[in-house]
């Protein structure tokens, strides 16, 4: 053994000997191997102040969210429909076509002979007379002429009672002649000059009557000439638009610079029909007489019953469409002619309550069954639940025998999870 050996074998005997206790004493510990291993730890008064801060930033947030959605709540896109009056006619429809009213007797009055308008009596939407006056034009010339006329018949006659006198007095010379002729008391020429006498007084007599004829002619067209001054309604109407002025020129052509053709334009509101162009491959399902109703976008609250007049025996080329001329059954005095309509062809004529309009919604917006019907409400964009009771299906919509009223706007298909309450938004 070494002596390096030797001297690592006695340390560590002493040492054991030193760990080891002596006979008699008690053990003592080794505080040295006693400390705490402070490494990671941290006191716990310090830990907490460190986690505070993030436990206040997250209760932040979550008020923070919850605020946002009661403040804020998100909105679900829907569609909406609005509560609207519907015509149970609606389900009977075959057809729907659009057109215009129009009057089927209709005028523009002027005259026949070019002069000044004197005087105008009507004004638009007067309603007149057959033979009534509705305008006067400047005469002056028309009238003298008539009196020329009529002195010249009484001219005439005159000449008649003249060649009258005259035959008969050659009529009676004659047969004076002819007595003396029997008598031998004047010669055969004489004779002959009495009978030509009574021939040519007779040739007068009949001259003078023509002549009478041709001047009361003259003094009738003379007369009309008159009348043409007179501008009268031809039939019963209603003045729709005034053409001229006191002042204007009038002539039938309405050629000259600043010449007006006619003085106004009338229509007879007994004749108004409603006509519809229909295309050509659904005119077979128009039948003359069928019911039809006819709605009119200046009255959109109103529908008049009508009928199929007539279906015109003429294709428009352009259009690929046949006219049909459509009747009302009752004239309507707010009714007036070019107004738009549309006009329904009906597959049955309808039931006076059926021809009641009735509120109404898509049938896709109402939810529930039996007693428990409901729709969705949207005021403020906030859907609402609101019962209701419903009645006959009008097609594709529903109607509502009670629940909201005309012009409300409800959910027309609410989803399945949308809850009173919903704040809501229309669809783009």
């Amino acid at each position: 053994m070494t002596s390096s050996d030797a001297s690592s074998s006695s340390s560590s005997a002493g040492g054991a000997a030193s760990a080891a206790p002596r006979a008699g004493e008690t053990a003592q510990p080794d505080l040295g191997r006693l400390s705490i291993d402070k490494t990671g730890w941290q006191s716990p008064r310090r830990s907490s102040r460190r986690r505070w801060p993030w436990l206040l930033l997250a209760v932040a947030l979550v008020g923070a969210a919850v605020a946002v959605r009661l403040l804020f709540p998100s909105e679900r896109e829907v569609r909406l429909a609005v509560v609207a009056r519907v015509y149970p006619t609606q389900s009977m429809t075959t057809l729907v076509s659009s057109g215009y009213v129009t009057a089927q007797r209709k005028a523009s009055v002027a005259s026949k002979i070019t002069s000044r308008l004197e005087w105008l009596g009507v004004e638009e939407g007067s309603r007149v007379t057959a033979g009534q006056v509705l305008a006067r034009l400047e005469s002056d010339d028309a009238r003298a002429a008539l009196d020329r006329a009529q002195a010249n018949e009484r001219g005439a006659r005159a000449d008649i009672g003249r060649a009258d006198a005259e035959l008969l007095d050659a009529n009676r010379n004659h047969a004076r002649m002819r007595k003396l002729l029997a008598e031998n008391v004047i010669s055969r020429s004489d004779l002959d000059t009495a009978e030509t006498r009574a021939l040519t007084a007779a040739a007068a007599a009949r001259v003078a009557r023509e002549s009478l004829d041709a001047a009361t002619a003259t003094r009738r067209e003379a007369a009309t000439q008159l009348e043409y001054t007179f501008i009268r309604a031809p039939f019963d109407a209603v003045v729709l638009t005034k053409n001229a002025d006191v002042g204007d020129i009038i002539t039938p052509l309405g050629a000259a610079a600043n010449a007006k053709a006619s003085v106004v334009t009338i229509a007879d509101m007994g004749s108004l029909l409603v006509e519809t162009d229909v295309s050509e491959s659904s005119v077979g399902r128009v039948k003359p007489g069928a019911p039809c109703e006819i709605a009119l976008d200046a009255l959109p609250d109103e529908r008049f019953p009508g009928r199929v007049h007539v279906i015109v025996p003429t294709a428009d080329r352009s259009k690929a469409s046949v006219m049909v001329k459509v009747a009302f059954d009752a004239l309507d005095p707010r009714v007036l002619p070019e107004m738009s309509a549309r006009v329904a062809f009906l597959d049955r004529a309808p039931t006076p309550e059926e021809r009641r309009p009735r509120p109404a919604v898509p049938g896709t917006a109402v939810r529930g069954e039996g007693e428990s019907r409901f729709v969705f409400m949207v005021r403020e964009g906030v859907a609402r639940r609101a019962s209701v009771r419903t009645g006959m299906a009008l097609g594709d919509a529903v109607e509502l025998l009670s629940g909201p009223a005309e012009g409300d706007r409800v959910v027309a298909d609410p989803p399945a999870d949308l809850a009173d309450g919903d704040r809501v938004r229309m669809q783009p």
